[in-house]
């Protein structure tokens, strides 16, 4: 169906889906949705982003997982939000360890380190207490998420992140599976170093006091929208610290206590 023949909620749905397609393709971001659409709800913001995942599912893509977003106290007073939020993991936003990422592959990267979580089977929405969550996790790794914007210069609000599939880019695990009951996971300690440089420190209390608190409200949130959390997915469950600007040369090294690290570079321009 035409853009033009269909009603205006539908409309901008279709619009900005679309425009956040064409700024992936074309690597030039587009200007913050929430001008145009002033009045748009996070809701609307998540109805955007479910129509490029299922665009993107039936172009071939394979979903693997979700991470979560916005789970800092500081940036959700920033964007005026009272809870984290999600987006879709897809099997081609994997990079592995170590390697290095194509100079242009992203618009303006920035990098987290994270926990990642792998479940080893599907957690029951309808009692996710700590022991429920902590039976369903099969491992834990070290990871760098490589954050991404699709809205020009990073000026994001709530409506503008969510619809663009909760800013994300890539991300990298690291290849030594840990058992959670050999992390504390609230106390864990993370360095992240940028050219050998330490520029981002934090721990598990940082990501909504504890990574498994994480892990429920996203367990909860992905039951909700009819996509539950399944076995095998990979959920990366929030910064540890602050996000540090990617430049074209630089490598980055992330140290979780416990886990080890996980290391990625960009190419020079």
């Amino acid at each position: 169906m035409a853009i033009d023949t269909l009603t205006p909620p539908a409309r901008d749905l279709e619009r900005f889906s679309l425009a956040i397609r064409e700024a992936y393709a074309s690597g030039v971001p587009i200007a913050p949705i929430r001008d145009a659409l002033p009045d748009a709800s996070i809701e609307q913001a998540y109805a955007i982003q479910e129509a490029n995942t299922a665009f993107w599912q039936q172009a071939g893509r394979v979903p693997v997982g979700a991470k979560i977003g916005l789970t800092a106290k500081t940036v959700q007073v920033q964007l005026g939000v009272d809870q984290p939020d999600f987006g879709t993991l897809f099997a081609d936003m994997s990079v592995p360890d170590g390697e290095t990422i194509a100079h242009g592959r992203l618009l303006q990267p920035k990098v987290e380190a994270e926990i990642a979580f792998v479940l080893g089977r599907r957690p029951d929405p309808a009692r996710l207490t700590t022991a429920e969550l902590l039976s369903c996790i099969d491992y834990a790794l070290p990871a760098l998420e490589i954050v991404d914007s699709r809205i020009a210069n990073w000026d994001i609000r709530i409506v503008d992140t969510v619809a663009d599939n909760a800013s994300s880019g890539l991300f990298v695990l690291g290849t030594t599976p840990v058992p959670v009951a050999e992390i504390d996971l609230r106390l864990c300690g993370m360095v992240l170093e940028q050219n050998g440089d330490p520029v981002s420190f934090g721990a598990g209390a940082a990501c909504l006091g504890n990574p498994l608190h994480a892990l429920g409200w996203l367990a909860a949130k992905m039951a909700e929208v009819g996509r539950p959390l399944d076995k095998g997915d990979i959920v990366l469950a929030g910064a540890l610290g602050p996000m540090v600007a990617a430049q074209p040369g630089d490598s980055f090294e992330a140290r979780i206590e416990g886990l080890g690290a996980v290391r990625v570079a960009f190419a020079a321009a």
